[in-house]
């Protein structure tokens, strides 16, 4: 039988000590209700040091990554505000293992959602959205693993950084995004690849956490999932977003 709590001591531990770990796959694989449960439980250690959640992200929201890890839905994962960078700040490489940066999309919440909603419900819900950079962290040796490794540790949910906050109603189905490193553009996509609409990504939101027992609560984040791949993160490099119609944000990271 598998030791769910064992496996989310250490999913936790690896992250709060920013350590790699052997993939479980290489041993037993964890299957997507095992891994979601270890997922739950290390967020739990979490919170019992005085972390709160104060939102999800998304993963897998485009059809080409879930093809690519053998999946056919999206994942998600806690995010809490132990987790939060400042946006215009520095990022520190030393409490991750293997950090990427990937350019989204948030929403926030200004009323509760939960279960299967309309796109027009989902929206009605939220107060602003804001363009997000996510940092991604998986803590498995040689950032491989499987989708069960991945939900379990927290579906690689790290860090995150939100910037200015817009009018709910701006049309972001079809935004051009520009990730750039020192200046250089690095990665360059639109937000239709977050399922064709970042706003797909808040339905599926409200379902998936519903499935939980839980809720996307008024003030919670909603980070949508990445609009391009994720670039690796290394001390010294200036770490700029611009998302038309939405403005640009920005961060530094040290060692």
């Amino acid at each position: 039988m598998t030791d769910i709590t064992k496996i989310a001591e250490i999913v936790d531990e690896a992250a709060r000590t920013a350590t790699e770990i052997p993939q479980f796959s290489d041993d037993k694989p964890l299957s997507v209700d095992e891994a979601y449960a270890v997922q739950a439980l290390s967020m739990q250690r979490r919170y019992a040091r005085g972390e709160k959640r104060v939102g999800i992200k998304m993963g897998l929201t485009s059809r080409a990554k879930q093809v690519q890890v053998g999946v056919d839905d999206v994942l998600w994962g806690r995010l809490t505000d132990g987790m939060r960078e400042e946006e215009g700040g520095e990022v520190s490489m030393a409490k991750y293992v293997h950090p990427r940066v990937e350019p989204e999309i948030a929403f926030l919440m200004k009323k509760p959602l939960s279960g299967d909603v309309s796109a027009l419900e989902a929206m009605a819900a939220v107060e602003a959205i804001a363009p997000a950079l996510e940092i991604i962290d998986s803590r498995y040796k040689a950032f491989k693993f499987d989708v069960g490794d991945v939900i379990a540790d927290n579906s690689s949910s790290s860090g995150f950084l939100i910037g200015n906050w817009h009018a709910p109603d701006m049309d972001i189905s079809n935004l051009g995004m520009v990730l750039s490193i020192n200046g250089t553009p690095g990665e360059i996509g639109s937000t239709a690849a977050i399922l064709g609409d970042p706003v797909r990504s808040l339905v599926s939101a409200a379902r998936m956490v519903a499935s939980a027992g839980e809720v996307l609560n008024a003030g919670d984040i909603v980070l949508a999932g990445g609009a391009t791949a994720a670039i690796p993160m290394a001390a010294g490099q200036s770490v700029t977003l611009e998302v038309q119609n939405m403005g640009s944000m920005a961060f530094n990271v040290v060692e």
